[in-house]
């Protein structure tokens, strides 16, 4: 069974773990080395425990922590040729990673996950999201992006839990006094980030009977509000009629809950198939 550990998410870093009884890996590593440590402890797992780090894009607050773990831990980082090349010009020269390449939108095994990278659209190199799979689960990882592609529809099909970005509310970010009109405008691109309303675009086009959790991440510290994300998600699982599926934001500064990426179906007693899952049950650890 596939496990989703959010260990922070937000502008100032990302970092998440996708573990199994035989596996773990870390999702980006945006924290600081120190960070991605403690925070693995609290979790209830260890950084010796890791098998690689896969990297969705080279931006510092998804990098950040690459160097010292490294050089410490000598984890392995997953990622494509150019965002190797984009990573490894900032690196302190006496830091050599691992690296075990993959190619844009390539699927491949790695310890006992299907792992499969599809392009997306985002201002940095070589951006990808990811679908990551054992034999029971499909989880759908998407981190950055300025919007919702049909080969993102189509990808993420199927996912029995999803861990998206939802970086903005649009009108909290238009009526926003701190930032100059030239970063808003870098934020609602098509090449920039993911608000409210597009991330409910593509919970309309892939939610089904199976979807278990949706993870919100990346939520801007002044441009977005928690229950606003969440609301606007529930939104659009009822305008398509799909009930109990358990949404919720990240943490930004601490662990997420531990959840199981599973099918509600095969989660309910057989008794209780036809009822659904309330999303203010408690994710498990």
């Amino acid at each position: 069974m596939l496990r989703l550990t959010i260990l922070g998410s937000g502008s100032s870093g990302n970092c998440a773990v996708v573990s199994t009884d035989h596996t773990t890996l870390l999702i980006d590593a945006g924290l600081s080395a120190k960070q991605i440590v403690m925070r693995l402890e609290l979790a209830g797992m260890s950084i010796d425990s890791v098998h690689g780090i896969l990297l969705s894009h080279e931006h510092g607050d998804h990098t950040r922590g690459i160097d010292v773990l490294c050089r410490k831990h000598a984890i392995p980082v997953l990622c494509t040729p150019l965002t190797q090349e984009s990573v490894m010009s900032g690196l302190n020269a006496s830091c050599k990673p691992r690296w075990h390449l993959m190619q844009t939108g390539s699927a491949f095994d790695f310890q006992d996950l299907q792992i499969e990278s599809f392009p997306v659209p985002h201002d940095a190199v070589d951006p990808v999201g990811f679908v990551i799979q054992d034999t029971e689960s499909k989880l759908g990882i998407l981190s950055d992006v300025g919007f919702i592609t049909g080969l993102i529809k189509d990808r993420l099909q199927g996912a029995h839990s999803l861990f998206v970005e939802a970086n903005y509310d649009t009108r909290l970010l238009e009526a926003d006094t701190k930032r100059p009109w030239a970063t808003k405008q870098r934020i609602s691109s098509r090449h920039g980030h993911l608000s409210n309303d597009q991330v409910a675009e593509l919970v309309e086009a892939i939610a089904h009977e199976d979807l278990h959790h949706i993870v919100l991440g990346h939520l801007s510290d002044d441009c977005n509000d928690p229950d606003m994300a969440v609301r606007r998600v529930q939104e659009a699982l009822q305008s398509q009629k799909i009930e109990g599926v358990n949404v919720r934001c990240a943490e930004r500064t601490q662990p997420t809950p531990t959840l199981e990426v599973s099918r509600r179906i095969l989660r309910a007693r057989p008794e209780d198939q036809s009822v659904s899952v309330s999303h203010e049950q408690p994710l498990l650890f």
